[in-house]
Parts: structure tokens; sequence; C-alpha cells
């Protein structure tokens, strides 16, 4: 191994040995695809990287030399098509190995990879090229998205209407809105084609076949000069009001998830790690490229396009998984699961993040594995935050402390410090700013200037301490339920509400109410035969009442089908909210 990481890192530890500051420099020329992958790749071709499979029965085992040598071919055919440095390059490919060889070759030739779900609707799609002004979509030919792209293409001016690439990614014809099929049906490793890795051909009027042009590229690659400060990567972040904001990231990204990997998920370059997340979202950034790569580990990547608990637990014992992370989302449907038939012996560590973990989870995996969920904390427009790290030990419902990567405060409004037990923001010092926060909202002076004010960012959020330093997460800012002169977090109403037998899952918000200002309203979906009363409302209020103060007790309850929720699977109060009014 290596240990390329300590290139680019200095960290101190206290006297009991836990990290107490952690320190990214990274040169001006800084590129993670030349400087970590190909490094690593040119020093121990053997070491795995990737281990890719899907449904099908296709399996892949990538290595760094692997990687190295694809994403050099992908940078050739991108140059060859007049994709260059500067150009904005939306990439919808699911969970398709492509994705982390195309990320790459846009880091080598210095374009902006903008990641995307796959689940944009026509609207998103046009919003999305025109916002960043894309010049080019890499897409998958899994499900409806390229028709998705056509349509929305349509609605574009000519000269607004990016290059269109297509990458064969399933084993579903692909079929244009006249009817005409194009491509066959595929199945097993012939997903890749009989010949190999991006050997799979397809065809569509009025796109390019992607995976015919990188097989077809050549391997040698001058290393383009980059600066760490270029524009690396834009998420259109997954808000829960009005528009998606563009986050855009520059090459330091990158060296910032280093904390990430190594102090919250514990990986090491001997680990076997598995986040799930799908491509579009940050949190693939986050758990299945950056910081695990730096620390020469690992990864797991299961490319399924329907949700099956049992699928990936048992990838846990074939892979002899270490660090497992996903969302309390996620973590709730796997407990639904017959978790104790599974191999859990591999596991190391347990991590979650992208929104709080409800206490009654974090209870459920230590009672059936042994193994705590180490809760952390972070957005698009950073890395990890606040995080159970190695050396803390976790608390039910408390996402840890601060990450030592630079000055984290909980502040009131005049930007002072809260004391223990009290509510504030969640901020970041900005004199100089850490490595891993966000350069600007891309195209918007206005939102930029307003999460960075008073030498400090603002993430939004709010949180308290308690007095040993660990945060527990309140909400959004505009979350937050003001009632009869009290301020009441949305999750822990939800969270109590959670544990209940007959709830499935809920969103708390506030409704108007003459008396108390606002009232707290529950909108919930109950589990499958159960049905709504008011003898199940009065049984759900008694109960929020014993779990939480009785002040925060739900006073409206209403019943759902389903809720509202972003591409990245947050709750959107804010529609449940204009709902309402």
């Amino acid at each position: 191994m290596l240990n390329i990481h300590r290139r680019y890192c200095t960290e101190t530890f206290d006297t009991a040995g836990n990290l107490a500051s952690f320190r990214i420099h990274v040169p001006v020329d800084f590129n993670f695809a030349y400087d970590v992958i190909d490094t690593i790749g040119a020093a121990e071709p053997e070491r795995r990287a990737m281990l890719w499979s899907n449904p099908e029965g296709e399996e892949h085992l990538f290595t760094f030399a692997d990687l190295a040598h694809l994403s050099n071919k992908a940078a050739n055919y991108l140059l060859s098509q007049g994709i260059g440095k500067g150009d904005k390059v939306m990439v919808i490919l699911r969970r398709h190995y492509a994705f982390w060889v195309t990320a790459l070759a846009l880091h080598k030739i210095g374009a902006t990879v903008i990641p995307a779900t796959f689940m944009l609707k026509e609207h998103d799609v046009v919003y999305r090229i025109r916002a960043a002004g894309v010049k080019a979509v890499v897409a998958t030919t899994v499900g409806a998205i390229a028709q998705i792209i056509d349509d929305a293409c349509a609605l574009l001016n000519e000269d607004e209407r990016p290059l269109l690439f297509l990458m064969n990614g399933s084993q579903y014809d692909i079929s244009s809105s006249e009817g005409t099929s194009y491509g066959a049906a595929l199945s097993g490793p012939a997903l890749s084609g009989p010949e190999g890795l991006f050997a799979a051909t397809c065809a569509r009027s009025g796109w390019i076949d992607y995976g015919a042009g990188v097989r077809a590229a050549g391997d040698a690659l001058e290393r383009i000069p980059t600066h760490v400060d270029d524009p690396m990567l834009i998420y259109f972040t997954s808000g829960t009001s009005g528009e998606p904001k563009m986050a855009l990231h520059g090459h330091d990204y990158a060296a910032a998830h280093l904390t990430t990997a190594k102090w919250w998920h514990g990986v090491t370059p001997d680990s076997v790690h598995m986040t799930i997340a799908d491509t579009g979202w940050a949190k693939c950034t986050w758990g299945k490229f950056y910081g695990q790569w730096f620390m020469e580990g690992c990864q797991v990547v299961y490319d399924f396009d329907r949700f099956h608990g049992g699928e990936l637990l048992a990838l846990i014992g074939t892979h002899r998984i270490t660090t497992f992370c996903c969302p309390p989302t996620m973590w709730r449907l796997l407990s639904k699961e017959d978790v104790d038939a599974y191999d859990f012996s591999s596991i190391e560590r347990f991590t979650t993040a992208g929104e709080a973990l409800p206490p009654d989870q974090f209870d459920f995996w230590l009672e059936h594995t042994g193994l705590p969920i180490y809760e952390g904390f972070g957005q698009s427009e950073s890395p990890v935050i606040v995080a159970n790290m190695i050396g803390c030990k976790p608390r039910p419902g408390s996402m840890g402390k601060p990450m030592p990567f630079g000055n984290i405060k909980l502040l009131r409004e005049d930007l002072s410090v809260c004391d223990p037990g009290e509510e504030g923001e969640i901020c970041i010092k900005c004199d100089p700013k850490p490595a891993g926060i966000i350069h600007e909202y891309y195209r918007d002076p206005e939102k930029t200037a307003e999460v960075f004010r008073g030498g400090w960012y603002h993430t939004g959020d709010v949180a308290y301490a308690d007095e040993s330093g660990y945060y527990y997460y309140c909400g959004r800012n505009d979350d937050l339920i003001k009632s009869s002169g009290y301020r009441i977090s949305p999750f822990e109403v939800e969270s109590a509400l959670n544990c209940h037998p007959s709830v499935h899952e809920c969103a708390v918000t506030a409704v108007p109410d003459p008396l108390r200002g606002f009232a707290v309203k529950a909108t919930v979906v109950l589990e499958p035969g159960v049905a709504g009363s008011d003898e199940l409302t009065r049984e759900l209020q008694v109960w929020a009442k014993q779990q939480t103060a009785p002040y925060k007790f739900p006073r409206i309850i209403e019943y759902v089908d389903s809720l509202p929720k972003t591409f990245s699977g947050k709750i959107r109060r804010a529609r449940i909210r204009e709902n309402d009014s």
C-alpha cells in the first residue's frame, strides 16, 4: 500500500489517541484522477478498486490500473467529440461502472461533471441544461430517461441542445416515441458485450453510441493541466422547496472526503466498503468514490433496478464487506428482512447519513448484529461536517461531534456561540475556508452571499449540543415549528411516531392555529393492512405524548398513501405546507 492520503493531509491527535485536527493540503495542480487513481494504478496495478455486479449476473473486478486505463480511453473519446476544459457534462448512468470511468475522464480533461438521477422528468432536464449550460449528456438506456431527454431537447432552442451520448446499461429494449425498437435484449455477462467492457453497442436516433466510442479510443493520454480551484463538479441540490441550486465544487472537494472515508466510514487499504446510493446523489461521491479510493480501499457496487433488501444483505457475506453505509430510510427497509439469517461476521462498522437516524433503528441493528450505527451529517455543499468518528462512542439520536477539519460551531442569529442544550445553526468558519466547502452556487451570487456571511458558511440546519459536545439534529431552519412559545423539532416528533407499529413513515409540519400561532401536524403513511381511524389518531397522539414532551404531540393527523420527496429521498415538508395552505 502507498498510504497516498498522507501526502495530502496533516493529522494531530489528543492524549487519548483520538483525532484532534485534520487539515487538507493539496498542490495547485491537484487532480484526483491523475494524482490518486493513476498513481495507485501505476504503483500497485493489481490492487482492487471496485467489485461491480448486477442482478442479471454480470460481474466485473476493476483494479486501479483498469480505472486508469479506461478513464484515459474515455477522456480521449470525449476530447475527440469536442468536449474539453470548462465544459459542463451531465451524467445519468445509475450505478453502471461507466459512471466512475466517465467522471474520472471528465476530471482528466478539465470538464465539469454534473451527476444526475435517472428519475428526472422533462422539466427537470430542461431546467438543468439551461441553468448550467450543459454541453453534453451521457445517459443510460435503462428505463425512460433517454426518451425524457429527447422530449426535453425538443423544447430547447437549437443552440441550447447538448450532444447526446447513450450507454447500453440493461437487458431491456430501447424504444423511441414512434415505437421503433433499438438494440437487443441482453442479459448476464452479455450486458458488456461478448468482447468485454463497453462492448454492448446500442443505437438511437440523435444519439451517439458512447460504449463503442470509448472502446475504440486509444489509452495514451498526456496529462492536461488543471488547477485545484477549477470547477470539477456541480450538484443540483435536492432542496425541499423551490428550484434546485447548483453547488459548485473544485478539485479540493475530492481530497476533503478523506475525512469522510477514513474517520467516519473507517475505510483502510484493506477495507471492502459498500455505500448504497445512486450516482445521481451527492451520497455517491461521499461513499463510493473519492475518499474510499484515496484510502486505497475496494468498493462494492450493486447495479440493482428494484430494491430487494435480501439481495443487498447477502452481498455483505458474499464479498466480505467490512464497512457498510446507507441512509436511514434504507436501514428501516432492510430491518424488515430476516436480518438474523444473514452473515455480518466481516462487518467492522455501520454508518448512515442523509437524514437523522431514528433511535429505534439504532437499537434494532445493535440488538440483531451487535454493531452500532455511526451517524454522520453533511450536505451536497460539503464533506461530512458532524459525525460519530473513529474513537467516538455513538449515542442513540446523536449525529456525533464536529469533524476537526475546521472551526464548526452552533451559532445564534447574532453569530454568538450557543450554550449546551440551546438550539443553533450549524456553521463553519471560513477564514480560510476549509477544503471541500462549495466554491459558490453557480450563477447565483445572491444565494452564495446568503450562505457565506459574517465570515461563516451557514448550513441552514439547526441542532443542539449536550454537555459532552454531541450534536442532536433538529431540522432545517424553515422546518422548525414555533407553537405556544415552544420551538419543536419535526424530527423528534417523527422519531416518536415512527416507533409505533402501525406507522410506516411520517412527516411533521406546522399549520396555522389561532390560539397557538402554529399547531403540530403529522402526515402519516401507515403500514400495509392498517387503516386510519379516529381511534388510531387518538392512540398515536397518546403514544407521542409518552415518547416526547406532551406539548409536542400532533394535534392534527392526516393519513396518506405516500409522502412527497426529493430525488434523493428527503421528505419535502414544504410541499406538505403548500398543500395545507
